[in-house]
């Protein structure tokens, strides 16, 4: 039986386990700049034991950004600031990710306690970038994007990419779920577009095999490359299951490593059946049919669930997110809970004195 606590490698990374950090925004740099925050914020999940350590969403460029409190990897100043971060992980034994991401049409908004909606260009803001120029419910319809402002943006993906090796990153995930940019060209919900990248499956898919192809290209062939997906919109005539599993497959054979498969954030007329552990079908059914490894996610919070998860196939890995918000040690929470012995628990030596005992 698969542990949470077995190894996995992909290419030439090995990770110490299977309980992986999901990138969750923080909306606390300024200019792109990680800082002190992303240090202790990541750097505490490492300690805590968690396999891989995941950063937040990081823009290719500063209009990619979901807010401008957003970290970005569009300048070498900022690939400056992550290294000390990424060694810190480093030294505590977890394997550390960069979520590479262009928010699109969802870009240009508040941070959640700084405000609602859509920030003014007066206050910052910027006029934002998609596909078509549908707005996201009430906020302001976005430009749609030239073919050439679109190989603009491959080519920010991959410029990014060669950042992130040079910060020392060991994994790059790159965001194509929860409606942002990628996902904005896959859903016909979203795309109207009439020319190469917009109508059929095959026009959809293109920019985000664009991008893949060129982050593949320009990351370490030893290095693994994640792609997140959202495996359906919830929503009637949107993006399918089935289209997944048919993506997942091509981006397999074009390099891709594992598929963390999420769902929704399209768009506000979703509908979605929620409880724990409501979207790993997904991931099964992904890893299932297009035969490759898949991470699951939402509402993954007790070590039993995470286990079973893994014991009955619908994963490889299991991401956590408000659960790791609430306890940057959960991993050593669930060794003792699933009667991992101390000697192969991740317990920094600092902490070995905190051994769950009984």
């Amino acid at each position: 039986m698969t542990s949470l606590f077995d190894p996995i490698t992909l290419r030439q990374i090995t990770f110490r386990n299977r309980i992986w950090l999901s990138p969750m925004c923080q909306y606390s740099a300024d200019d792109g700049m990680p800082n002190d925050w992303h240090l202790v914020h990541l750097g505490s999940r490492a300690v805590g034991g968690f396999g891989l350590v995941m950063t937040e969403a990081t823009a290719v460029v500063p209009q990619g950004r979901i807010s401008p409190q957003d970290t970005g990897l569009w300048n070498d100043e900022q690939a400056a600031a992550w290294r000390p971060i990424v060694e810190f992980l480093h030294a505590q034994g977890a394997a550390a990710g960069v979520q590479l991401a262009h928010a699109g049409r969802k870009a240009s908004m508040y941070a959640p306690w700084r405000g609602e909606g859509s920030v003014p260009i007066a206050d910052g803001g910027w006029v934002t970038q998609a596909p078509s120029a549908i707005g996201h419910g009430e906020h302001p319809a976005p430009v749609a994007m030239s073919p050439q402002e679109i190989a603009a943006t491959v080519t920010a993906f991959a410029a990014a990419a060669r950042r992130a090796d040079a910060a020392g990153f060991d994994v790059i995930e790159l965001h194509g779920a929860h409606g942002y940019l990628l996902h904005q060209f896959l859903s016909p919900v979203t795309n109207h577009r009439t020319d190469a990248y917009g109508g059929s499956f095959e026009n959809r898919i293109r920019f985000t095999l664009e991008v893949v192809d060129a982050v593949r290209a320009a990351w370490p062939a030893a290095k693994p490359l994640v792609v997140r997906i959202s495996a359906t919109d919830w929503i009637e005539g949107g993006w399918t299951a089935a289209e997944s599993a048919d993506l997942a497959r091509i981006l397999r054979d074009r390099g891709v490593d594992l598929l963390d498969v999420s769902t929704g954030g399209l768009d506000p007329a979703q509908r979605i059946t929620v409880g724990p552990g409501y979207q790993v079908p997904y991931a099964r059914d992904v890893r299932t049919k297009a035969e490759m490894p898949t991470g699951a996610v939402g509402l993954i919070t007790e070590p039993a669930q995470a286990q079973q998860i893994l014991h009955e196939g619908s994963a490889d890995v299991v991401y956590l997110a408000r659960a790791a918000l609430r306890e940057p040690a959960w991993p050593l929470r669930a060794a003792h809970e699933l009667g991992v012995a101390a000697a192969d628990a991740p317990y920094p030596p600092q902490y070995r004195r905190g051994v769950w005992r009984g």
